[in-house]
C-alpha cells in the first residue's frame, strides 16, 4: 500500500479538520478545545521562550520608560514653580531698588548721614 505524499506534510489541524468532517457538533467543540490546549501546552511555550523574553523585554522597558517620563514631568513642575517664584521675587526686588533711587529718598537717607543738596547747580570746570 502505498501513503499519499500530502500525508506526511499535514499538520495537526489539517488532521483534526479530515477527522471532523464526519463528528457531530459536540464532539467538533471538544476538539476545538483539545486543539486549542494543545497550542497553549508546555511545548507551545518551550518553544516560544524567545519570544516570550522579548514580550517581556519590551514590557519592563515600557515601564521603566513611562516611570522615567512621569520621574521628569514631575521635576519640570517643581521647576516652573521655583521659576515662578525667583521671578515674583525679582520683579518686588526691582520694584524696591527703583524706589530707593529716587531722589527724595536719596536726600533723605543722605540727611541721616549729615550731607546735604547743593544750593547751586552743577557747573563743568574748564581748564586752560
Amino acid at each position: 500500500m502505498e501513503i499519499p505524499a500530502g500525508i506526511w506534510c499535514m499538520s495537526s489541524e489539517e488532521k483534526n479538520m479530515e477527522q471532523q468532517a464526519g463528528v457531530a457538533p459536540a464532539q467538533r467543540v471538544r476538539n476545538d478545545w483539545r486543539s486549542l490546549v494543545e497550542k497553549v501546552s508546555y511545548k507551545a511555550i518551550v518553544n516560544n521562550i524567545p519570544f516570550l523574553a522579548f514580550v517581556v523585554l519590551l514590557c519592563v522597558l515600557y515601564i521603566s520608560n513611562s516611570q522615567r517620563a512621569i520621574d521628569m514631568q514631575r521635576d519640570l513642575n517643581k521647576k516652573n514653580r521655583e521659576l515662578k517664584e525667583l521671578r515674583w521675587k525679582y520683579i518686588d526686588t526691582k520694584s524696591q531698588l527703583m524706589d530707593v533711587k529716587t531722589e527724595r529718598q536719596v536726600m533723605m537717607a543722605s540727611e541721616k548721614i549729615g550731607l546735604k543738596p547743593s544750593v547751586l547747580p552743577a557747573y563743568k570746570i574748564k581748564s586752560k
